[in-house]
């Protein structure tokens, strides 16, 4: 499949709380609404025909979607907040209540998930072969602007109340009419149900790009806010909407320029870690564990997205590069392989980064990365492995099983070509240290120099000094080992270790619980105390 197909069928939406209670709303004594005889008609005749009689009628769709989204920029401003704290979906009888409580609330609903159906025929086959579209009904003028109406749906999405189902459900419908106007998206190419393949027909009105910029940009800064919580139902609002927006390189492009990539792999790593460490879930926590399983397949699927991107720009794979942070986030996912699809896609993913190149569009100033600094990446965080005990495994998917034997042998013939400076080098700067054999006693005694770096400004010097308060003890105890090996080896290491502020902070874990990273501490104060350690020792 084309990416964008592939992207659209994994984006789902559940229905509203309050879903039955739709057909019961009274729109006449609701004035604050302001809706004309005409508008009340026509939510009515809409209540009464199927949505492909109403869309069939441009007249009509174009005014019922006009309809829609006054409904939810009136209705919005005077919801109570009851429907916004409706979780569970209500039975006819509660939802008669909420109906009764938060008129507004309801309304709200209604109209988003009104203007779900519609997108979701107006991209459908039966769209196609009857020539309308999102174009059509969304975009208005000789010149295709999208319609003023679409700030509606950005304010139910920014002030929405904590109403997740209204946030989810207009954001994402907010990415499909946006999505409309992208260039790429333009005679894209359908199937209808016969498996007939028909191209979407061209109108007289094309959605014009420049008028959906600013909205996509305001989409995307609301999602990017939203990526900032470590809240999993937060995070879950959002996902919908880069979903749809991962399917268009314009998406792409401008979730990957507001920080995208890096918000992304933050979330894959605090939800990888709560799963990992979350003790065998009960009957009543076995849905919870399915639904952190599930966001974190669609994140990394999302993170997937984004590595059809990186031979087109620079900023995509210096974004992969920066921290080591996103190929830490995948590797950790395959190897902790909480499901075989999130497995599959981490494993696309970085299969993207091991293949891609910096000379399609090089960047003339700009460090050179490419294939071998994303693979140096893989290695440090312990890619190897993984992909070994993968190998040991029977899948089902023949993806997986492909994706695993490219990267075992694209792994070992970059591995062959690394000395073992750039090896731990590559360790260091990925923050993933592991005991082996470039953090001894005779690796510091070969390779103490390099430690100055190619500026002088012992940069792998500050790093283990940062790295001596990371809350894995193992990487702390090893960063403590590496500083005291680099205070005995290096010329006037003492001076500059202290300098640096790494006796101050290896001081703290001195009386620390964890016996093995207390000594590891102690011996590391003691180098940068002591001139004649072996003697010591």
């Amino acid at each position: 499949w084309e990416l964008h197909h592939f992207a659209m069928a994994q984006v789902a939406i559940f229905p509203s709380p309050v879903a039955a209670a739709f057909r019961h709303i009274q729109w006449d004594p609701l004035s604050s609404l302001r809706l004309t005889p005409q508008e009340t008609a026509l939510l009515r005749m809409a209540e009464t025909n199927p949505i492909e009689y109403t869309l069939g009628d441009a007249r009509d769709a174009t005014m019922y979607v006009r309809v829609l989204l006054k409904l939810l920029a009136e209705a919005s401003f005077n919801v109570s907040g009851h429907v916004a704290r409706i979780a569970e979906e209500c039975n006819e009888n509660r939802a008669l209540d909420a109906l009764d409580a938060d008129p507004l609330g309801v309304v709200t609903h209604y109209a988003i998930a009104k203007l779900y159906t519609i997108l979701t025929t107006l991209s459908s086959p039966w769209a196609a072969e009857n020539a309308v579209s999102i174009g059509n009904v969304f975009y208005a003028g000789m010149e295709g602007d999208l319609i003023e109406q679409w700030k509606s749906l950005l304010r139910v999405i920014s002030k929405g109340k904590g109403d997740s189902y209204a946030q989810r459900s207009a954001a994402m419908c907010l990415a499909q009419i946006l999505l409309a106007a992208c260039p790429s998206q333009r005679g894209r190419i359908m199937s209808t149900s016969s498996a007939k393949v028909v191209t979407a027909v061209t109108t007289t009105r094309v959605p014009s790009y420049a008028s959906a910029i600013e909205p996509l940009e305001a989409l995307t800064a609301w999602v990017i806010s939203q990526l900032k919580s470590s809240n999993a139902v937060t995070v879950g609002t959002t996902v919908p909407a880069i979903m749809t927006l991962m399917s268009a390189t314009e998406g792409r492009q401008i979730f990957a320029a507001s920080g995208g990539i890096k918000y992304l792999s933050r979330q894959l790593r605090q939800r990888e870690k709560k799963q990992s460490s979350s003790s065998p879930p009960s009957l009543g926590t076995e849905r919870r564990a399915n639904s952190s399983v599930q966001q974190l397949y669609e994140l990394a699927f999302c993170l997937w997205c984004l590595t059809y991107e990186l031979n087109n720009f620079a900023d995509v794979r210096a974004d992969f590069a920066k921290d080591g942070l996103p190929v830490m986030a995948l590797v950790e996912l395959v190897s902790s392989a909480p499901r075989e699809k999130v497995v599959r896609v981490a494993l696309a993913a970085l299969k993207n980064l091991a293949i891609c190149s910096a000379d399609i569009h090089p960047e003339p100033d700009a460090p050179r990365i490419d294939t071998k600094v994303f693979l140096g990446e893989m290695i440090a965080c312990g890619l190897m492995k993984a992909i070994g005990l993968l190998r040991e495994r029977q899948f089902t998917d023949p993806d997986i099983v492909d994706d695993v034997e490219s990267l075992h042998m694209l792994l070992a013939d970059n591995f062959k070509e690394m000395t073992r400076w750039e090896v731990y080098q590559n360790e260091v700067e990925t923050g993933q240290l592991q005991w082996g054999s470039t953090h001894t006693n005779a690796f510091f005694k070969e390779n103490a120099k390099m430690m100055e770096g190619k500026d002088g400004d012992f940069n792998l010097v500050k790093i283990l000094i940062s790295l001596i308060t990371s809350k894995d003890e193992d990487v702390a105890a090893i960063a403590c080992f590496d500083l005291g090996e680099f205070c005995r080896h290096y010329p006037n290491g003492r001076a500059i270790a202290k300098r640096l502020g790494a006796k101050e902070l290896a001081m703290t874990l001195i009386e620390h619980d964890n016996p093995e990273l207390q000594r590891h501490a102690l011996q590391c104060v003691s180098k940068m105390m002591v001139h004649n350690w072996e003697y010591v020792k």
